[in-house]
């Protein structure tokens, strides 16, 4: 894909899927990808913490032949030296990896570059740092990532006015089922599930509801 399809799919997006392998056993990720995607994910995000690089590019290798097969985004979290090696179309990175000077430098002018924010400063900060498009959470406290507090639902409508026309952001971070309905409500367009998506006895219904509550609005 080139640089605008890609920013294209990414605005096109409501559901932002993730393969975590705090989820996932490493022999399911290609499965798991494409269930993600037959459930209507736009996005497919690699997320390996603890994994050596050489087992992440392996397992990237496993999944970007999938999104490319789709045409949806692959995104590798974290690295963007695996993403350049398997010809992945993003990195994302967290606000203590550094700025997007560092990661372009790396991945180039064509690749994505995604930001994880936690406050309306710093989705506005990213925004004008220029990434692509961003995380905003965790909403509530989440077992993906344990000990930060949840930052609530107050500021959705904000970045949503004020940021995603620029810089889509997908809301992210305990987010079920049971509380997807309070997110829709205070302004969510787009969002990110990763444990009750994984966990889920159907990947690719699971993700199915999800886009349907999304595209419905309820």
């Amino acid at each position: 894909m080139t640089r605008q399809e890609r920013l294209d799919a990414v605005k096109a997006a409501v559901f932002y899927g993730i393969v975590d392998l705090g989820y996932t056993a490493p022999s399911d990720v290609a499965q798991r990808a494409q269930q993600l995607i037959d459930g209507g994910a736009g996005i497919i995000q690699l997320r390996a913490k603890g994994f050596t690089e050489g087992e992440i590019l392996s397992l990237a290798r496993l999944i970007q032949p999938v999104c490319e097969a789709a045409r949806i985004p692959f995104i590798v979290n974290d690295h963007a030296n695996i993403a350049v090696e398997v010809g992945a179309d993003g990195v994302h990175i967290g606000q203590d990896d550094g700025d997007l000077s560092t990661a372009r430098a790396i991945v180039g002018p064509e690749m994505l570059v995604g930001r994880s924010t936690h406050s309306v400063e710093q989705a506005h900060a990213a925004m004008k740092e220029g990434f692509d498009h961003g995380g905003f959470g965790p909403l509530f406290p989440t077992p993906t990532k344990k000990g930060r507090p949840g930052i609530g639902l107050e500021n959705i409508a904000t970045v949503e006015r004020d940021i995603s026309p620029t810089m889509p952001l997908f809301c992210i971070g305990g987010i079920t089922p049971q509380t997807l309905d309070q997110v829709i409500a205070a302004g969510a367009k787009r969002v990110v599930v990763v444990s009750q998506i994984l966990l889920a006895d159907d990947v690719t219904q699971a993700s199915r509801d999800i886009v349907n509550a999304l595209q419905s609005g309820e």
